[in-house]
């Protein structure tokens, strides 16, 4: 599950990136969290929007979606083409050991931006998920869907029906790389206390 990522990138690299003449001035950048205004991309171009879909049958907004269930969901039936980008330089995902848990850092080897797979209702969006690239499956068993460069004119086509761009949505051909984060060394005990 998507819970945060990155989005670090100058502006001028965003516009050239994803085709834009002018950005939105007021969205996130750096580490991008649930609720945060957050750059995405529509059929119209840029737009700024709220990330978390809000439902009549839970209080937290709804981040992300799984690939595999999209069309069977009423949630997101209606969506499926109102479909978005939403641009990124890196993903964080959380890995367990034990009661321990690891802060990961994963991005394209190459550290190129991408854009994430999303659904929008207009004013908010969610992520879609699908299962794990095998070389980052030890982390956890889901991640983002980021779509091939040569995918997302299609996807973000909405005169398509979500049946012919469905299939965007499962990448083999994914080079990524995880940085894991240094946990602090334990702290020693006060001897004097």
């Amino acid at each position: 599950m998507c819970s945060r990522f990155e989005v670090n990138a100058k502006p001028r690299d965003l516009a050239r990136r994803f085709g834009f003449e002018d950005l939105p001035l007021d969205f996130t950048e750096g580490e991008v969290r649930p609720t945060n205004d957050v750059l995405t991309v529509a059929m119209a171009g840029a737009e700024v929007l709220k990330w978390g879909l809000q439902v009549d049958w839970d209080t937290k907004p709804l981040i992300n979606a799984r690939a595999e269930t999209l069309a069977e969901k009423p949630t997101f039936q209606p969506l499926l083409e109102s479909r978005c980008l939403i641009p990124a330089s890196a993903y964080f995902e959380w890995r367990r050991d034990g009661k321990a848990r690891f802060k990961n850092r994963i991005s394209l080897a190459d550290n190129e931006l991408f854009a994430f797979a999303g659904l929008t209702d207009g004013t908010r969006f969610t992520i879609v998920t699908s299962s794990p690239h095998p070389s980052v499956a030890d982390i956890h068993n889901r991640m983002p869907v980021i779509l091939a460069a040569n995918t997302e004119a299609a996807w973000l086509d909405n005169a398509l029906p979500f049946a012919e761009v469905c299939g965007f949505l499962n990448r083999a051909d994914l080079n990524l790389e995880a940085e894991e984060d240094v946990p602090p060394p334990p702290r020693q005990p006060d001897l004097f206390g």
